[in-house]
């Protein structure tokens, strides 16, 4: 006899696309390219549990330290990030195109489903203000700097959210957000990355995690190493450190197989994490006549005279991102991107 469930295909580790075909309607809304703040790239503001987390926490570098307690339904999760993430995306978006942006922002919250990949079920539309009510309950303390300024204070990642419209059958039509001083800061100031988009799609808050801490601290370095320890701190993870190295192979194991994980490859020696950039990857995935898009070391250095005050990787991969979603065939990438950070100009506060 043959066992069956052998010859079924493995799972895949990533959440099914839920908008293959999306309304050309919102598509520029949507599509507005994804940004994280990097304090809580960093740091582990987010709990990864999926239930409600109502244990407070306390993580500590040196002298820099940041206490998270939790609302009344526990902990902001890794997953309640995708509405900020959503409206930090905005923000930057608004700004690249020369328009003023302010803490209080509103949008349809079927837009923010479709970008973060998220439910348009009633079910979905219940997940996000219970998201909405744990990123104002979720209190933060900290003195880390953000956007320049030190926090000694108490804040929420959301000062509000309210649900201006709302159907008959209790579907949110229009949703109303003011950010923390704190998340808006980060965006004044462009403390912002670019992520991407197959985030969305990552099924365990673990993944989302690791994304996001190799992002912010390896992100175009060839390698980048640290503690399996640290790193499981960083996480925000309740595991042991043995559990965690196996969480933490796991998830490595399945990205051997499926190769799911963006942008970075995690290896584990000994007590140490091994990160390092997937470029063949990135590269490969690329369109043929865009395959080339690469830029020199000077051709960077001269992109921070031109464009001072930007992150010259944020405007690396915006560049990138512009070229591919608008089909644009480039001769010569590096006069390309330069032109590309002198109509961007000085970055204005």
């Amino acid at each position: 006899m043959t066992n069956d469930s052998a010859a079924l295909p493995a799972r895949s580790p990533l959440l099914p696309d839920r908008h293959p075909q999306r309304d050309l309607f919102v598509c520029d809304i949507v599509d507005a390219v994804p940004k994280g703040d990097m304090a809580s790239m960093e740091n582990p503001v987010f709990t990864l549990s999926t239930k409600p987390d109502m244990q407070p926490r306390t993580y500590r570098r040196g002298d820099d330290y940041i206490v998270v307690s939790p609302s009344p339904r526990g902990l902001a999760t890794v997953h309640d990030r995708d509405v900020l993430i959503y409206c930090i995306s905005q923000c930057m978006a608004a700004l690249n195109e020369g328009r003023q942006v302010h803490r209080s922002m509103r949008f349809k919250a079927y837009d923010l489903l479709v970008a973060t990949n998220r439910q348009t079920s009633g079910r979905g539309y219940e997940l996000l203000k219970d998201a909405m009510r744990r990123l104002q309950g979720t209190q933060i303390e900290t003195n880390l700097k953000q956007g320049g300024r030190e926090y000694f204070k108490v804040f929420s990642l959301v000062d509000s959210a309210e649900i201006v419209k709302e159907t008959r059958d209790g579907r949110m039509l229009d949703v109303e957000i003011t950010l923390s001083d704190w998340v808006f800061d980060a965006i004044q100031n462009n403390n912002v990355l670019t992520l991407n988009r197959q985030y969305f799609f990552l099924r365990k808050p673990l993944e989302r995690r690791l994304y996001e801490i190799a992002r912010k601290h390896c992100g175009a370095q060839p390698a980048w190493k640290v503690g399996l320890e640290l790193l499981r701190d960083k996480c925000g993870s309740n595991s042991t450190v043995k559990e965690f190295r196996r969480l933490l192979g796991k998830i490595i194991e399945d990205d051997g197989q499926h190769d799911h994980m963006p942008d970075y490859s995690f290896v584990i020696e000994d007590d140490i994490v091994l990160v390092r950039p997937k470029r063949e990857t990135a590269q490969a995935a690329l369109p043929l006549p865009l395959s080339m898009l690469r830029i020199g070391g000077d051709t960077r250095e001269e992109s921070k005279r031109i464009a001072p005050g930007w992150d010259s990787d944020v405007l690396e991969q915006d560049w990138r991102s512009w070229v591919i979603e608008k089909g644009i065939t480039v001769k010569n990438p590096d006069k390309h991107f330069l032109a590309f950070c002198k109509k961007r100009g000085p970055y204005r506060r």
